[in-house]
């Protein structure tokens, strides 16, 4: 009876992990020849044989690295869609509907470095049907210091079609000498910070100037009035500047 009663309970949490992520599926993501990491991924619910789909990847903060996958929710894109939030954006230069297919890794610690979000790029090319010239990150924090090392990294800036980035952590040294390769592949980037995280709004403000000086207007820079937090506000799809959510500004460019 025991065993009986064992089984039920472990059947039972399976079945409620399972709810506890959907609409999004755990899948592992190789990100060396040795090392996968859970990732969340959420395909259109009417994949069109043959169609292709941008892939909207999201970095998640410090907090959440680790092995609970469910932690990925409590900030940005991937929690939108946990709450049933629609991101399927008009383009607004070709009128045209676009379904996401979204992406969250989980980092076992801090976020993911160019080399480990290239490979992991690598891997859902070749199982899910992308567009591979509408290829978009986002993060926050931790995962605004990933976005922040992709866009000026020669090898994963080419992949890149155009970057969200809230409240981004310093980045090393040599990345931050080389935003001409931002420039170089024409990588749109649109910043959020906030009047009370000095050094953070100071990050985006450096970052943004960095890209500009090789050519001006690739970057635009929205400021809050908040502190270290509150990025949520910018992902929910009904927030808007100039008329436009921050998934129909990432439509707009593509490699």
């Amino acid at each position: 009876m025991k065993v009986f009663l064992f089984i039920c309970m472990m059947l039972q949490a399976t079945v409620m992990a399972g709810q506890n992520i959907k609409p999004f599926k755990q899948i592992e993501v190789q990100i060396t020849p040795w090392h996968h990491i859970p990732t969340l991924i959420k395909l259109p619910d009417d994949l069109k044989g043959g169609e292709r789909y941008p892939l909207l990847i999201c970095l998640h903060g410090k907090s959440i690295a680790g092995t609970d996958v469910t932690k990925i929710f409590r900030q940005g894109a991937a929690r939108q869609v946990h709450e049933g939030k629609n991101l399927d954006a008009v383009n607004k230069l070709d009128g045209k509907k676009y379904e996401f297919i979204v992406m969250a890794p989980l980092a076992t610690s801090w976020s993911l470095g160019p080399e480990h979000l290239d490979a992991a790029i690598t891997d859902v090319l070749k199982r899910y049907p992308i567009d591979s010239t509408r290829i978009y990150i986002t993060g926050y924090s931790a995962g605004g210091w990933s976005v922040a090392m992709a866009v000026p990294d020669k090898k994963l800036a080419k992949r890149i079609a155009a970057a969200i980035n809230m409240s981004p952590a310093t980045i090393d040294a040599q990345n931050m000498k080389s935003f001409s390769v931002t420039a170089q592949n024409n990588i749109h980037v649109w910043y959020f910070g906030g009047t009370e995280e000095p050094v953070f709004l100071g990050n985006c403000k450096l970052y943004a100037d960095s890209t500009n000086k090789y050519k001006p207007g690739l970057t635009k820079l929205s400021i809050g009035n908040h502190r270290h937090c509150c990025w949520e506000q910018y992902y929910n799809p009904s927030y808007r500047e100039n008329g436009m959510n921050i998934y129909e500004w990432l439509l707009k460019h593509k490699n």
